[in-house]
């Protein structure tokens, strides 16, 4: 693999299941690509529908334990899981830009935060309260929460490691046990979480990872399950529509994390090189590989030239590499199917009359690299205006007036995350409430974090992950009425 480790033992390339490493019954595997070179560094366990039953009847096992542990109990074991990925953080990064490619300090960004959600709910485990409701004299009603069920987990390739926490750690802390499907880019990721938890305690069956290439042969196993009673998805909006479409035979409980299309709307009064930083780092941030980063920049046409200008100028400060060099600003894309995809986005707004600016190929290096690609003049009309990019490419729209921002950032099915720079109080209170998105940053852009709700609305989903509401997508509301109470 050519990784050197503190503790080699974090390296798993088997499912695990009922607490065990196991190999598919076919003996089946597939191979994990290094993005920085193409390189094969691992051959996985490729598991199939029989696995995925295994994995489902074990967490239905071991949550009717599970779910009767105290609170405080939950909140140990998820604390013990925190402190074991906080000391083994450096291993973990590795880990994660050797299958993913992000620069290393992105990766052990990421770890961190990830790991922030495990000591967030480890402490949610222990708030979770009912009611009890005014009623008539001679009885009462009560309101109290309860886990949902087994839930099956589906998580994306860019955050291999924080987007399987923010689903496991509010599950695990609601008394729920959990089944995972990782991307079959990044399972390495999964797998050494899932080394971590069996070590910290998390009972075997409770927590259970199935890397495998046939994502429909698993899914179908997850949706059509009467012992699943609750889909959590990150990922594509269409994927997430037919993940929707399944569920429903069950009438199952979904939480949806789906596609983004974020705008960046710059005033005229913002500050120039706060916006062109805040900019930079949502759009370039894991090489432009995030569901919440600056897919369209809206800027009003007083300040246009001016912060196309900042743009470019600190673009060139980037530089390509790989993930292990400490010089590296940005990695590679995830494969070379979505380099390719990259390509043709920015060929075809080329095509439609955009203006490249600078970037708008492969580059040299080898391995899936493109370079920061900035397309100014870009018109509503174009495809791009309405493509989730996935990929280091910064389109440049010029509006004039307020209405007209927030006409063009809502002209989309998607809305998830968005974000606005300006100094004027008024606007801020008036676009922020007129934007379609579940998120709004204002002359902010890092907004996510365990304390806040991360989600969307229209077809970016439904669901909230974080924050004191990120356990109700795990409980059930059970309303309890004691008659015969007269004196």
């Amino acid at each position: 693999m050519g990784l050197s480790l503190s503790d080699s033992g974090l390296i798993q390339t088997k499912a695990f299941i009922n607490g065990e490493w196991v190999a598919s019954n076919s003996g089946a595997e597939f191979p994990i690509f290094n993005p920085a070179n193409g390189e094969t560094i691992a051959q996985v366990t490729n598991v199939g529908e029989q696995e995925a039953k295994d994995a489902i009847e074990a967490a239905q096992a071991s949550m009717q334990e599970w779910k009767v542990k105290s609170p405080a109990e939950r909140s140990n074991v998820l604390q013990r899981w925190h402190d074991l990925i906080i000391d083994n953080a450096d291993d973990l990064a590795s880990i994660l830009t050797l299958e993913q490619g992000k620069p290393l300090a992105e990766a052990k960004g990421e770890i961190l935060y990830g790991a922030s959600y495990l000591k967030w709910f480890a402490e949610e485990a222990k708030r979770i309260y009912g009611d009890i409701l005014p009623s008539a004299q001679d009885r009462r009603s009560l309101v109290i929460k309860q886990p949902v069920g087994v839930v099956a987990a589906i998580t994306p390739w860019n955050f291999p490691n924080a987007m399987i926490t923010r689903k496991v750690a509010p599950a695990l802390a609601a008394g729920c046990s959990i089944v995972l499907k990782p991307a079959p880019e990044t399972p390495l990721s999964a797998l050494a979480l899932a080394e971590l938890a069996d070590r910290a305690g998390v009972p075997a069956g409770v927590f259970n990872v199935l890397p495998c290439l046939n994502a429909e042969e698993v899914g179908e196993v997850f949706t059509s399950s009467t012992t699943v009673k609750k889909l959590t998805f990150t990922g594509s909006t269409p994927v997430g529509k037919l993940l929707l479409r399944q569920c429903a035979d069950t009438v199952k409980r979904t939480s949806m994390e789906l596609g983004g299309n974020a705008p960046v709307v710059v005033f005229d009064d913002a500050d120039i090189d706060l916006a062109v930083a805040g900019a930079l780092a949502s759009k370039f941030r894991n090489s432009g590989q995030t569901c919440i980063c600056a897919n369209r920049l809206l800027v009003q046409e007083g300040i246009y030239d001016r912060f196309l200008s900042k743009f470019i100028d600190a673009i060139k400060a980037f530089r390509l590499g790989d993930g292990f060099d400490k010089d590296t600003t940005l990695g590679p894309v995830i494969t070379d199917k979505a380099l390719m995809g990259i390509d043709a986005v920015v060929k075809g707004a080329i095509d439609q009359g955009a203006r490249l600016v600078t970037g708008g190929q492969s580059s040299d290096l080898g391995g899936w690299f493109y370079e920061p690609t900035v397309l100014a003049d870009v018109k509503p009309d174009m495809g791009i205006f309405n493509k989730e990019i996935f990929g280091p490419v910064a389109p440049v729209i010029k509006f004039k007036t307020d209405a007209d921002a927030i006409a063009l950032a809502n002209d989309t099915s998607f809305g998830l995350a968005s974000y606005i720079y300006t100094q004027d109080i008024s606007r801020i209170w008036q676009v922020s409430e007129a934007l379609e998105y579940g998120m709004v940053g204002v002359n902010e852009t890092a907004i996510s974090s365990e304390l806040i709700p991360f989600g969307g609305v229209k077809e970016s989903g439904h669901g909230r992950e974080g924050s004191k509401y990120g356990l109700d997508d795990y409980l059930e509301t059970k309303y309890i009425c004691m008659g015969g109470l007269s004196a």
